[in-house]
């Protein structure tokens, strides 16, 4: 499988993992989950995969604006619907290595990935 990453276009923490991939030669399949959207089906696979918990992007002010019912008694379905509806809530950047699915962008994670 291909090494894909997914987040938006126009992010500081996208520019910074991107750059820091291409600084090392990993070819990455970029998606862009705030133009193409992405899939119930794809968040619910990551959630199984690392918790929903990490792919949900609270300090975000996305998450912020939202209306307080709406922030109120955050559990995994609601949280994907969120997410689902405005994807500017997934934490950036999501790494997918085939074998591994990483939520942000952390130097020290993504060198020991790539070894």
């Amino acid at each position: 499988m291909a090494v894909k990453i997914y987040g938006i276009k126009n992010c500081d923490t996208m520019a910074k993992a991107r750059h820091w991939l291409e600084a090392r030669g990993v070819e990455a399949v970029f998606h862009d989950y705030k133009a193409l959207s992405i899939g119930q089906d794809v968040l619910e696979g990551w959630a199984d995969r690392i918790g929903w918990q990490k792919l949900i992007n609270t300090s975000g002010t996305t998450f912020r604006k939202l209306p307080d019912e709406d922030r109120a008694d955050l559990d995994e379905a609601k949280a994907l619907r969120l997410m689902q509806a405005q994807p500017s809530m997934i934490r950036r950047p999501i790494l997918d290595t085939g074998d591994q699915l990483i939520a942000g962008f952390k130097p020290d994670i993504y060198e020991n990935v790539f070894k």
